[in-house]
């Protein structure tokens, strides 16, 4: 039985009109259950679905709201298949922490300014404590075959590719793949110290940056038949996760909120063009500024320290 049809509510998170999202508290069995339900977009690809649309295939039931000289509206049942148009993406997380349900309730948002000194003393012990068993996940995708239907492309000692939970795999105009780091700072392999974040990436990382990016634009067309133009490719500051992973979207998937906006996406190109100025030290030697929602542990921290 789908996890999903076992989901209890409890609570509504949070919901964004714009991306047509809505996230649920819930539980399933004992342990808490956050559901995360997307209103997805039309498929504007297939040219014979287009042609059906006004017609009684598409809308079932349609109702006349108003009308004003050639203005009309209405309102209308939208036929769906789960196959070729299903109508919704539900992303599930069970069992959810604590951290889980913090970072999908809605929040304030402030903006960070870290400067060299604050990384060291919060961010960095902050850092720390999310790696090990809370990335494992990740180990699980890199190294133990998991997910491993789902990769797109794997290239030893640099990256793996693969689709986004926020894909429906189906529309290529809301495209959104990630590329996994296989590189390390030290060691090889899963035993291997990872790269967190950008603030471990220096001079040393600039050709393997520009070698990863040109791997993904030349996957994506091969694969996808979608011009590197038509990308966004970047990484996060704060990331979701610490270890070094690489955004691709396509330019026309415009419902991912925040997590496209200054404050926490760097395009990739930026950061390779900064590390030739940063130069040995990198990013650890830079002021960085970031937006952060305060419920994440990280501006407790940040918060507790700039009181002292």
């Amino acid at each position: 039985m789908n996890r999903v049809r076992e989901f209890q509510f409890t609570q509504l998170l949070n919901f964004n009109s714009q991306s047509k999202t809505v996230t649920l508290l819930g539980s399933i069995g004992d342990d808490k259950a956050i559901l995360t339900v997307e209103k997805l977009p039309f498929e504007v690809t297939d040219e014979a679905y287009l042609k059906q649309f006004a017609s009684s295939d598409i809308f079932p039931e349609i109702k006349q709201l108003e009308n004003n000289d050639v203005y009309h509206w209405n309102l209308a049942t939208l036929a769906q298949d789960v196959e070729k148009r299903p109508g919704v993406k539900i992303n599930l997380i069970y069992p959810a922490s604590e951290t889980h349900v913090q970072k999908y309730s809605q929040q304030q948002v402030r903006m960070v300014v870290e400067t060299p000194e604050l990384y060291r003393r919060v961010t960095w012990p902050y850092i720390e404590t999310q790696l090990g068993s809370r990335i494992q996940w990740v180990q699980n995708i890199l190294y133990h075959g998991k997910e491993a239907e789902d990769v797109v492309y794997r290239k030893e000692d640099s990256f793996v590719l693969l689709p986004d939970m926020k894909w429906d795999r189906k529309n290529v105009n809301s495209m959104y793949l990630v590329a996994i780091s296989l590189r390390n700072l030290e060691g090889q392999g899963e035993s291997g110290k990872p790269i967190t974040s950008i603030r471990d990436l220096n001079s040393s990382h600039i050709e393997w940056l520009k070698e990863l990016r040109e791997d993904i634009y030349k996957v994506v067309k091969d694969k996808y038949n979608v011009d590197q133009s038509f990308l966004r490719v970047f990484v996060h500051y704060q990331p979701s996760y610490y270890h070094l992973h690489v955004h691709v979207v396509h330019i026309n998937n415009e419902g991912l909120g925040s997590s496209q906006l200054v404050g926490k996406a760097i395009l990739l190109n930026d950061v390779i063009d900064d590390l030739g100025f940063l130069g040995e030290k990198g990013y650890s030697q830079k002021t960085l500024t970031y937006a952060l929602g305060e419920n994440h542990k990280l501006w407790a921290a940040i918060k507790a320290h700039t009181e002292q």
